[in-house]
């Protein structure tokens, strides 16, 4: 090799030394350290099928999403490696925010199950004598132990409209442990924790329900 030639040589390959590092760095990964591609998720109930009620409870029921917390109020899809600290993933998001979406799904779950002959969002043209308030106060991916756990947190409050008078509260817990850390893993595990919450809520509401109307009669 002559020496111009060496010296070329020694040139490129000192300036990719410099040049990876930095070519490195404006690559995202996901949590699990893969390279993450540009897709949207959508959070379901993973088990949207229910044995139906043989007679409903009420005619019609409400339902009114609360203001969420901020991991409830965003596109973006949070996961947190130490407590309290919370980061989102860059290339994947939520097609809907969970605050729009929960009470959706909630809709679809108990109106399967016939808790209500009809159950809309509150501001539908459906004349209704109970509300069911729902406030998503936490739902992230948990990755302080890999591949981490998806938690979801409610808190659904049930009113009577006619006197204007929250006749039950209850705060709704569920985590799911997710197959790995990543974001599609993540929204799995959220979907289950989704379902198991739901689970919890709607014998909750059923019996609120029954109780609220025999004190009406």
């Amino acid at each position: 090799m002559t020496r111009p030639v060496l010296l070329r040589t020694r040139r490129v390959q000192l300036l990719l030394a410099l040049l990876l590092p930095l070519l490195s760095s404006c690559v995202t990964v996901e949590v699990g350290g893969e390279p993450a591609a540009n897709v949207q998720l959508s959070l379901t109930d993973a088990r949207p099928d229910v044995t139906r009620r043989a007679q409903t409870i009420v005619d019609a029921l409400l339902i009114q999403a609360q203001p969420a917390q901020a991991l409830g109020d965003t596109q973006a899809i949070a996961y947190s490696r130490r407590e309290n600290e919370y980061a989102f993933y860059q290339y994947a998001t939520w097609t809907e925010r969970p605050v729009r979406r929960l009470p959706q799904l909630l809709q679809r779950r108990l109106q399967a199950r016939g808790v209500a002959t009809a159950v809309g969002m509150l501001g539908d043209p459906l004349r209704a004598d109970w509300l069911l308030v729902i406030g998503v106060d936490d739902l992230h991916h948990d990755v302080r132990v890999a591949p981490g756990r998806g938690r979801l947190a409610l808190t659904a409050g049930l009113y009577d409209r006619r006197t204007r008078v929250r006749v039950a509260q209850r705060h709704f817990v569920a985590t799911v442990a997710a197959g790995r850390a990543d974001s599609a893993a993540a929204v799995a595990a959220l979907s289950e924790a989704t379902a198991d919450v739901f689970d919890a809520l709607l014998p909750w509401v059923e019996t609120e329900l029954q109780q609220g109307v025999a004190r009406a009669r």
